[in-house]
This record gives C-alpha cells, structure tokens and sequence, in this order.
C-alpha cells in the first residue's frame, strides 16, 4: 500500500499555508476560465497543474481526493477544487478553491443569460468547441496514463477496473459502478487473508447510498404536472436540493431539472430547459452551472445568484464533512481496500467518457491533427495543458470562425 504523506495524524492536512490563498485563488481562477471539456477534463487539468507541475501533492493522494469527490453528490470536479484547497491552505483554502473555480464559468454563464434573455438566441460558439474538443481529448488521456499506472498496483486492481469498464458500457449508474468495484476490492483482500464470510463487509455500509440513490429516481419519476408561483426562495431550495442529491453526469442533472422546473412547477419551457443545459456544457467550469442560467431566465442577476449559490452550497458542505475522513480510510484496511477499488472505478468512468467523447470531437482531418499534436506537446514536452486548451479555441475560431 503506497504511503500518503500528505496528510498528518488526525486527518490535518500538513503545512496548512505552503500554498498561499493568493497563488490557490490565480491558478483555480485561470482553470476555471480555460477548463472545457466536462469533469473528466477538469480532473485532467487539475492532476497535469497540482501534481505534475506544482507537486502540491502526490498522484496517490490526488486518487484518493478524487475517489472521495465521487463518492458525494453534486458536481464531482468542483468537489475535487474543494478537496485540493483544504488540504493545500486548510478552511480558507476550501473556499478560496472552491469559489475562484466555480466563479469564472458562473459569471460567463450569467453574461450569455442576459444575452439570451435580451436577444432571443444563443451566440455562435460552435467554432470555438471545434478546435477546444481534440485538444481536451488529449489532456484527458495524458491524465488516465499517468494516474492509471498510479492506481493499477496490483493486477486484482487491473481486473476490477476493467470490470468497472464493463459494468459501464451496460448502463449501470456511475455510484453503483464505484460501489461494487470498491466491495470487490474488500471481499477479495478478506478472501486473500483467509477471512470469514462474515466479516467481509466490516466497517462499510452501502445502504445509506442505496437510499440516497432511490431518493434521487423517486424524485425524478414522481413529479406531477402542475404550476408553482415562484419566488427567489423556492428557486434556492430547488437548486440546494438539486445539489445535494444528483449524482452522476449532466444528463442525471438534466432529469433533474426538467422533473422540478418544467414538469412538477412550470417555471420553464422544454425549450429554455434545453438551451440553459447547451450553455452549461460549452461554456469552461462545472455544467451546474447551468442553474445560474435558469437564476437568470427566471430571476434575473438575483436569481442567477440564489440559483448558484443553491446548487453549490452542498459540495461545501459535504467537502467539508468528508475531507478529514479520508486519511483515516486509508489507515483502516477494510476502508483503503474500498477507496483502492473506487479510485480504480472513477479512472475506468473517466476512461468510458473520453471514448464517447472523442468520437463526438474528432471528425476530420483537422481534429485528428489538433489531437495528435497535442498529445504530443503534453507528453513529450509538457505543455501546459491550458495553453494547449487556447490554441486550439483560436484554431477553431480560425477555421470556422466564419
């Protein structure tokens, strides 16, 4: 089992101000302008910066960060922010990180809703996207390489993840993938050291997600049609719940949204619904913030701000619950054995998505060039990964700008 030494006894991070706020406000702050892409090109960015290039960390603590962010609801890459800030500046940072990462996207969405909302249409960002995707492509198999060497420590590790992959293609939802591959890596090491069938599943309960999970599709599949008048508050406690029960991709949040906005309160037509979830995805940052567009659409600058404010505020505060347990998993056998399996897990979700991805963003000749070329700049000469991002925004403006 690899050393964390990133953590100190009790769960507090070590040299809790060897990163300044200052620097963890630029850096969060230039990602959240330039992080296209989605989580799984988020998570990419942030190992290349935090653990390549500023070793703030260790790629098996940043593993860890990202097996626990998965195991939360809300949205995953924010979560991973959080996660670095904390352990990085301690209380400060978790916000510093948190909020100079969500800003930047939360502001650009909040600009393209008032042009929406003034305009009666979406500006042209499709030329933009076309040169950004392959090179995100890249970035993200630039990350699984190198994380995938770090988790894939044994071969049982190399099986479930492929496993993972599997369970994956079939359709099973994401928590339940991180779940069973995190049980197979506890029953198989109770196994390996001649345990009894009834201590396998020692110190890790799975019904609470199970229910948290039933909670989520009850809500969804309940809803009944009817008109609710609204207001800012009902708006906020929509999104806070919205937050702090979603798991999954952008399209579990797009369930959850039409159940609450279009069908059970009618505050927005399948149309907008589909447009404010259009700018979540092309626009840099979290695709939660597509509840800043609905805040807007629906209640103006005021409304953006409750909206976002709603939607986030349960990352923060389940971060903040669950950073300092992660430490302790790993002193646990039972537990480090689970988050083994889920960091392997999350690498093979990452994995399943830059599939699906790269055939939707390398379509000519172009994109495979842009790809290619980037793969190359990041790994053999270790361009910075937000550089490469801007070329290829500029190259696609160049070539379809028009």
């Amino acid at each position: 089992m690899a050393e964390h030494a990133d953590f100190e006894p009790g769960g507090v991070p070590p040299a809790a101000r060897s990163v300044s706020l200052r620097e963890l406000a630029g850096y969060f702050l230039r990602l959240g302008v330039t992080a296209f892409g989605g989580p799984a090109a988020h998570v990419a960015m942030m190992e290349d910066e935090v653990v390549r290039r500023r070793a703030w960390m260790s790629r098996e603590t940043f593993l860890d960060l990202l097996g626990a962010s998965n195991l939360i609801p809300g949205p995953s890459s924010s979560e991973l922010a959080i996660h670095i800030g904390y352990l990085r500046a301690g209380w400060l940072g978790l916000l510093v990180a948190g909020g100079c990462f969500v800003l930047p996207a939360a502001l650009m969405v909040g600009a393209l809703a008032w042009a929406y909302v003034h305009f009666g249409k979406l500006p042209t960002v499709s030329a933009l996207l076309y040169g950004v995707k392959p090179v995100v492509i890249a970035v993200i198999l630039q990350a699984l390489w190198g994380l995938g060497k770090t988790a894939t420590k044994t071969r049982l590790l190399a099986v479930v993840g492929l496993g993972a992959v599997v369970l994956t293609l079939l359709g099973w939802h994401p928590l339940g993938v991180l779940a069973t591959a995190g049980l197979a890596m506890i029953v198989a090491g109770q196994i390996a050291a001649g345990a009894r069938g009834g201590r396998l599943a020692s110190g890790i309960a799975f019904a609470p997600w199970r229910r948290v999970t039933t909670a989520a599709a009850s809500l969804t599949g309940g809803a009944a049609a009817m008109a609710v008048p609204f207001s800012l508050g009902s708006l906020f406690l929509v999104c806070l719940k919205i937050g702090a029960v979603v798991f999954g991709s952008g399209y579990v949040l797009l369930a959850f949204l039409r159940a609450d906005f279009v069908v059970h309160r009618g505050w927005l037509t399948d149309s907008q619904l589909v447009d404010a979830v259009a700018i979540g995805q092309v626009t840099p940052g979290p695709v939660f913030t597509t509840a800043t567009f609905i805040g807007y659409v629906l209640g103006g600058w005021r409304g953006a701000t409750v909206a976002t404010m709603g939607i986030f505020l349960p990352a923060f505060l389940l971060v903040a619950a669950s950073g300092p347990l992660v430490p302790r998993l790993r002193r646990s056998k039972v537990a480090s054995a689970f988050l083994d399996g889920v960091n392997i897990a999350s690498l093979a979700l990452m994995a399943v998505v830059t599939a699906q991805l790269a055939r939707a963003s390398i379509v000519d000749a172009a994109t495979v060039a842009l790809a290619a070329v980037s793969c190359i700049a990041l790994l053999r000469f270790r361009v910075n990964s937000a550089w490469l991002v801007l070329a290829g925004a500029l190259t696609g403006v160049l070539l379809h700008g028009r």
